[in-house]
């Protein structure tokens, strides 16, 4: 089996380092970004399998529409939405996504992917 291909989105430094280095840990491909546009630019360069990203980050977009953009070109991408200060209640939330609240255990974060790679293998994505 090929080595799977995590974009992980967080504007703060050490959340990503420590949740890459996780996923890193589990065998998965881990590429960083700080921003939306900085993710937007690794996905019109880079195949990226799964997507876990944060909601509020600096600047005029957020995660949500991140996850708005990659739905635009892969329905079936895993995501995993996470946030400290909102919940799916509070934002016009995806429904093909996983919502995981921060503070997070990484393992949830692991296991949201690890969930969805069972569901969709045969499809070839996380």
């Amino acid at each position: 089996m090929s080595q799977r291909t995590v974009l992980v989105v967080d504007d703060e430094p050490m959340i990503r380092m420590v949740l890459a280095d996780a996923l890193e840990d589990e065998g998965y491909l881990v590429i960083e970004a700080s921003n939306v546009l900085e993710a937007v630019a690794v996905l019109g360069n880079r195949h990226v399998d799964c997507l876990v990203t944060d909601i509020d980050m600096p600047g005029g977009l957020n995660g949500l529409d991140l996850v708005k953009f990659v739905r635009g070109f892969d329905a079936g991408m895993t995501v995993v939405v996470a946030s400290g200060g909102r919940t799916p209640n509070d934002v016009d939330f995806p429904k093909s996504c996983q919502f995981v609240p921060k503070p997070y255990r990484l393992e949830a974060i692991i296991e949201s992917l690890g969930t969805n790679t069972d569901q969709v293998l045969s499809r070839g994505a996380c």
